[in-house]
């Protein structure tokens, strides 16, 4: 979870776009929704497990870029995270505490298959089994995401996503994996947030594996793309009854300003951050104008690509955190010749993420107009706050409270409209290692001592709790 963190330009925010703090807990009741909605909670591998070398676990690219000195704020790694490796049982119960019925978790692919590809780690796969049997057993609905940006680090060092062979790799990969756990994981996703894997990654150098190269990042994305769509006959074959899916970072885009020059950027920047993705999985290929735009940086595609990248799937999974706000920018790093907006005079995260739960209905309606995707679940929302434990240790963290509660109401509203939405995870059950900004920004429902390890639930579980039907957290 996060996004390109290109050059911002500040600009005034006009009074119809400004949004009214929220004072009160918004009246939304778990009845408005149906019985067998799927509320979760999300989390990811490299973000919570820890144990880097254990058990014959080998790097990660997160890892080898986490060692790096200035990559990750205040240099921290993710050595010991939330010690989920150990604590697993702990942090399941504290899921089923809060009354949720699903949990949405990576695999560590170099925990599974260390050097990429090859021999398997049976205590990697080992662990996997048993979180799985703990989940099942506290009445929670298992949901695997097999990539959430952790690559081998021995698969870059042999040309990374840029390769196609890595794509190959990932496709034996997801066998493996569902070969073992297909009995009990029903509902599978192959690449969580492909943008930042591949965008930011390769071409903003914000991301593991750190690089600075257009055209890499390009066809980066293509094998991710790729490798999502011949990975689907693989899941299908090993698991008959599975639901397959790919979850996206999606946003609405609008223009900063009220002239032809910012309305036009707005087509361009859709182009690159969500018709890329949504053309290509929707069987139209990618856009032509982003291709056009691309020039000698648009990816290699093969015979049979583009046919095999729009597979069918089950479900479209979305993480929506906020809308962005472009210009036309002639200058700008980006071939879109776009630059994302940071406004001033409106709500905002303590991440300087803008407020906007109205987004996602718009974002929503509109995947549903513009491609018919069939049902959708919000696989990540969430946000960082400062949160601080009071001297009761207690939790208070009413701004994520509030911001949970409006995007609940805006997937209400998206449902009323006749958009198929099925599920809610909230990003993140745990304060964890949030990627370049390390244990600085927390977005759990759960507080986390990183120097004892000790959980506490926040005042947004505890609201979970009551919302769901459980007496306490």
């Amino acid at each position: 979870m996060l996004v390109f963190h290109g050059r911002y330009q500040r600009f005034h925010m006009p009074e119809e776009f400004r949004i009214a703090k929220v004072k009160k807990v918004l009246a939304i009741s778990r009845d408005q929704f149906p019985e067998n909605f799927h509320w979760g909670v999300a989390t990811s591998a490299f973000q919570i497990e820890g144990a880097v070398s254990e058990d014959g676990r080998k790097p990660s690219i997160w890892d080898t870029f986490s060692e790096q000195t200035g990559n990750i704020l205040n240099n921290d790694t993710a050595r010991t995270a939330c010690d989920h490796y150990n604590r697993w049982p702990e942090d399941l119960d504290l899921v089923e505490k809060m009354g949720f019925n699903s949990y949405r978790f990576s695999v560590s692919w170099p925990r599974v298959l260390p050097d990429g590809r090859g021999q398997i780690n049976a205590k990697g796969l080992d662990f996997y089994d048993r979180l799985v049997d703990g989940i099942l057993e506290r009445g929670l609905d298992p949901w695997l995401t097999l990539f959430h940006w952790d690559l081998p680090q021995a698969l870059q060092e042999a040309g990374g996503w840029p390769s196609r062979d890595v794509a190959s790799a990932f496709v034996d990969y997801a066998h493996v994996v569902s070969a073992r756990l297909g009995d009990r994981v029903k509902r599978w996703a192959t690449h969580n947030e492909p943008w930042c894997s591949a965008i930011i990654g390769y071409f903003n150098g914000d991301f593991a594996p750190g690089e600075r190269d257009l055209g890499r990042a390009m066809q980066a994305c293509h094998h991710i793309l790729l490798s999502h769509g011949q990975a689907l006959p693989v899941l299908r074959a090993n698991v008959p009854d599975a639901k397959c899916g790919i979850v996206l970072s999606l946003h609405p885009i609008h223009p900063a300003r009220d002239c032809d020059e910012d309305r036009s950027a707005v087509h361009r920047h859709d182009g690159l951050r969500n018709r890329w993705f949504l053309d290509a999985l929707h069987g139209r290929g990618y856009p032509v104008d982003t291709l056009e735009a691309l020039g000698p940086s648009a990816p290699h595609i093969l015979d049979g690509d583009l046919a095999a990248i729009a597979a069918k799937t089950d479900y479209l999974g979305i993480n929506y955190y906020f809308r962005e706000v472009v210009t036309d920018a002639p200058d700008s790093v980006l071939p879109t010749r776009t630059r994302v907006v940071e406004l001033d005079d409106v709500e905002k995260t303590g991440f300087g993420w803008e407020i906007y739960p109205e987004g996602l209905v718009e974002l929503l309606t509109t995947v549903q107009n513009n491609y018919a995707p069939g049902p959708v679940a919000i696989t990540e929302n969430g946000a960082f706050f400062r949160d601080t434990m009071g001297s009761e240790g207690d939790v208070d963290d009413f701004g994520r409270l509030a911001f949970i509660q409006r995007h609940i109401e805006a997937v209400r509203t998206a449902r009323a409209r006749g958009v198929d939405v099925f599920g809610y995870f909230a990003w993140s059950l745990l304060d964890n290692f949030e990627w370049a900004s390390g244990y600085d920004k927390r977005f759990g429902l759960v507080y986390v001592d990183f120097e004892t390890q000790r959980r506490t639930i926040k005042s947004s579980g505890k609201w979970f709790a009551n919302f769901l039907g459980r007496d306490h957290a």
